[in-house]
């Protein structure tokens, strides 16, 4: 499911301490480290599951860490692909590698540049390629959901804040620039508060906070646990006939 066949994908920033998860109350103070989100998401496509992403976000002596595998169903032994993305407490890229167990992938700053690096087999000598991007710019690569909930994370962080037990955003769309490095290919995109909706989940119903993620070719919803640090719980993708569910 690439950037441009599964209708695109989006940006984030400030993985900081787990700081967007308290961004609502400027008073308290997010932990200096551990486990911020740990879980999997079940990738359907016509109802039927499909992929599972097992991902984990960590942060740990002011270093961010989000990590991904994807495996296909059915398919319990072979290697499928698998990220890892490093950001400074500032939300800064440090790096993002990618593999698939034959090619693989590298993007690190250098300068103003982000530079990615590839390779398409253990053997082949790598490609380069650079991105005019600040280091400050989001890694949202291809079929990595978790990459999604840094995004609307940031947001969240960005644009909203909490009153009376409430959340609210500054009106109209924010938006953002990300480097795809499957894709090789930068995209501006916009995000936007849509409001609390009763969604069904695996046959149960319950009330989330739904943001719209949009770009010039592609439009996703994306549902959020706004009473549970803003996991994501479910996104859907209508031009793919796609929804993904958290386990």
């Amino acid at each position: 499911m690439s950037m441009r066949r599964a209708s695109g994908f989006a940006i984030g920033l400030v993985l900081a301490s787990s700081a967007f998860l308290w961004a609502g109350d400027k008073k308290e103070k997010a932990p200096a480290s551990g486990m911020v989100d740990s879980g999997s998401f079940g990738v359907f496509v016509r109802g039927q599951r499909v992929v599972t992403e097992t991902f984990s976000v960590q942060q740990q002596n002011g270093i961010s860490t989000v990590k991904s595998r994807l495996q296909d169903v059915g398919d319990s032994v072979a290697l499928k692909q698998h990220s890892e993305l490093e950001m400074t407490g500032l939300g800064e890229l440090m790096r993002y590698d990618w593999t698939d167990g034959t090619g693989s992938l590298l993007v690190t700053p250098n300068n103003e540049f982000l530079l990615e690096k590839i390779t398409s087999s253990p053997s082949a000598k790598a490609a380069e390629q650079p991105f005019l991007m600040p280091s400050t710019s989001a890694i949202l690569d291809n079929n990595f959901f978790i990459h999604r909930e840094v995004l609307a994370w940031r947001y969240l962080a960005t644009n909203c804040k909490t009153e009376d037990a409430s959340t609210k955003c500054q009106q109209g769309p924010l938006e953002f620039g990300v480097l795809v490095p499957q894709d090789r290919a930068s995209l501006r995109v916009k995000m936007e508060l849509v409001g609390r909706e009763k969604v069904t989940i695996r046959g149960a119903q319950r009330e989330l906070m739904r943001l719209n993620l949009v770009g010039e070719e592609f439009s996703w919803s994306l549902w959020v646990d706004d009473k549970d640090q803003f996991k994501l719980i479910r996104v859907l993708i209508p031009d793919a006939n796609t929804e993904v569910v958290r386990d």
